[in-house]
């Protein structure tokens, strides 16, 4: 069972227009809502590859029972924290006409101590029958920086691998921890080391003690960077579609992997790419193309 934890979930709200025009009323259909949040959508996409995985969340006010409602109805296993704060909201706006996607994330409502207690404890409770943890997405307001490090700390004792997907302090504390992978998207690694080139950023993670340090490069594919080599892998064309949760799907990629005991880089970024890519096509984040094993088999490596 791979445990994903996600301290600042949201329900995802996704609209389609034809063709999106700034500063313009469109008139659109009902959006598409579900429970999501990156390691939900990471839990997701385990699910609907064949792996097992359980989502500990958090949920608050009316928005909280809807996400508890959607989950129950997926038949997502998963534990909900209550807390008092609502549970945020994400909105993407798909262009159909040009592809793009554009996303607005609200920031989320700050946990009080006591609902950080709880979620630490579930954490603990709940990393005893893991194979894997993931930690993945932003942090609500006033959350410790130690979070995902405090994950890691988890994993190592109870000799399981973690994943973090994170940026900024918590990134960087997930480091100092010893993380098995990382994984930032190259915005994420700048912004987190302040280094623009992503393998020297990357390295600047491997030097604070991480092990492996994915980078999303968005359509140019995905690095991998150890303390040995560079991998890359990338489609030889760049899909279009939503690009909302390609990274989780990369996420689960690389958690399914490790918990299954594959830590070679090439294979890590090779099935992290392509999961990632099928994602894209997908329709909803959380879901990728059923004709995701042949993605695998078209990448470039270098």
């Amino acid at each position: 069972m791979i445990l994903t934890v996600t301290p600042n979930p949201a329900i995802d709200l996704t609209y389609r227009v034809a063709a999106l025009d700034p500063g313009e009323t469109h008139r659109v259909g009902a959006p598409s809502a579900r429970a999501g949040g990156k390691g939900l959508n990471v839990a997701r996409v385990i699910a609907q590859t064949g792996g097992a995985a359980f989502a500990l969340t958090t949920a608050g006010g009316a928005p909280g029972l809807r996400l508890a409602d959607d989950l129950e109805a997926a038949g997502l296993p998963s534990e909900l924290v209550p807390v008092s704060a609502p549970t945020r909201s994400s909105v993407a706006i798909v262009d159909e006409g040009s592809g793009v996607t554009t996303i607005f994330n609200e920031t989320g409502g700050a946990l009080s101590p006591a609902e950080w207690t709880a979620l630490g404890e579930a954490v603990e409770r709940l990393a005893v029958p893991a194979t894997a943890i993931v930690g993945s997405g932003s942090l609500p307001p006033g959350a410790p920086d130690s979070f995902y490090a405090d994950l890691v700390e988890v994993a190592r004792r109870r000799g399981v691998p973690c994943v973090i997907d994170a940026t900024g302090l918590p990134l960087l504390a997930a480091a100092e921890a010893g993380a098995d992978v990382l994984k930032p998207n190259r915005r994420e690694l700048a912004d987190t080391v302040g280094v623009d080139d992503p393998v020297d950023g990357a390295r600047a993670l491997l030097a604070a003690g991480a092990r492996l340090v994915l980078v999303s490069l968005g359509a140019d594919g995905m690095l991998a960077v150890s303390e040995t080599d560079v991998s890359a892998a990338r489609l030889p064309q760049p899909l279009t579609g939503n690009a909302t949760g390609a990274g989780d799907a990369a996420v689960a990629a690389v958690a399914t992997a490790l918990a299954s005991g594959i830590t070679d880089p090439v294979t890590l970024v090779r099935r992290a790419t392509a999961w990632s890519a099928a994602a894209v096509v997908g329709p909803l984040a959380g879901e990728l193309d059923p004709a995701y094993p042949e993605y695998e088999a078209r990448l470039v490596l270098s």
